[in-house]
């Protein structure tokens, strides 16, 4: 039974369309007989004509059917059937130079393209496309590749033009990039909304929750941190830390593999390495922390380190709260960090039963 509190905390998120509450419950709405997620952009009903609920199953159970508008029962921002295609039209034909009537061979309205891409990766199709060939060239100028045969490869028959699209996606000129980084972003859909994984080949250098305060900056460090360029794409330690977030949010892994890499001073890094020996379902103090790693006094600066973590929930800083029980501030949302703890909480009751 969820208390009166607790419901007038989830309508008061369902008014502001809060995308930190997705996956912590869902709205019936006695009214009209659906039910929805907390960000829906329907009409907001009154709080008498809600009843809430902490899964998808319990609200069906109650007779509630799934809203159209807003599809519960998927992931958030889950991917469109025209976003998957292009996606894979891209990658058979990663040099092709995308025009509208293209998109009109797969009876695909540009605008719907344009917009869908938007929401989706922040910026266009054909920006996307763009950005993918240019990954690729720089990929090819670092082994070695001419700059004039990359820029044939990226369907660039002029050199000005080639020069120019590269520099103001990559932030550098070709000629300038031999030794410059590639990292690859993806988005990741999960119970608590959609994150945002970074990677180059071998290692995960950011995962995030894309509403996750202050991400832009994250992100712009780190490229600084890198010297990379970061563009849409897909990796070893991208498809793998997406198999496992999707077992760990089904409470069935409580331990993280996929190899990741933190940049940070030789003191946060401490802390990180503290926060990785925080047992499954068990949380700590900001001041259980700074003793740990022999600094007892510098509790602020624990808790500072502790919210420049770049890699959430794989160092799990949600597992660190107030000596007061208090949980304080998270950068994904004080919602999903109470959501986290119950949650391994459970897999680790589940856990010493087995």
């Amino acid at each position: 039974m969820i208390s009166l509190d607790l419901q007038k905390e989830y309508y008061q998120a369902l008014l502001e369309k809060r995308t930190d509450y997705e996956g912590i419950f869902y709205v019936g709405v006695k009214t009209t007989g659906v039910f929805c997620r907390p960000a829906c952009p329907a009409r907001k009903p009154k709080f008498e004509n809600c009843e809430f609920f902490e899964t998808a199953e319990q609200a069906l159970l109650a007779s509630f059917r799934p809203c159209k508008r807003c599809k519960p029962l998927s992931h958030p921002n889950s991917v469109s059937e025209v976003v998957k295609m292009l996606v894979d039209a891209v990658e058979g034909d990663t040099e092709k130079r995308w025009k509208n009537k293209d998109l009109e061979e797969l009876a695909i309205d540009a605008s719907t393209a344009r917009r869908q891409f938007k929401k989706r990766f922040g910026m266009t199709f054909v920006e996307y496309a763009r950005a993918r060939r240019m990954g690729l060239a720089m990929k090819e100028i670092r082994s070695g590749l001419q700059v004039i045969d990359a820029q044939h490869a990226s369907g660039y028959e002029s050199g000005s033009g080639f020069r120019d699209a590269f520099s103001r996606i990559m932030g550098a000129p070709p000629s300038s990039s031999q030794h410059s980084t590639v990292l690859k972003a993806a988005w990741i859909d999960t119970k608590l909304g959609p994150m945002i994984a970074i990677s180059d080949d071998k290692s995960l250098y950011l995962l995030e929750f894309v509403d996750r305060r202050g991400l832009e900056r994250e992100v712009e460090r780190l490229r600084e941190k890198t010297k990379a360029a970061i563009i849409p794409g897909s990796s070893e330690p991208l498809r793998s830390i997406e198999k496992e977030l999707t077992d760990y949010f089904n409470g069935n892994l409580s331990e993280f593999h996929t190899a990741f890499t933190m940049l940070g001073s030789p003191f946060q890094q401490s802390v990180w390495y503290e926060l990785k020996k925080i047992p499954l379902g068990e949380t700590r103090s900001y001041t259980d922390m700074a003793e740990s790693i022999d600094h007892p006094s510098a509790v602020r600066a624990v808790a500072r380190a502790n919210g420049c973590n770049q890699l959430a929930i794989i160092i799990p800083c949600h597992r660190v709260i107030r000596a007061n029980g208090d949980l304080a501030g998270y950068a994904g949302g004080v919602t999903r960090k109470n959501w986290l703890i119950e949650h391994e909480k459970r897999m680790a009751n589940k856990k010493d039963l087995t």
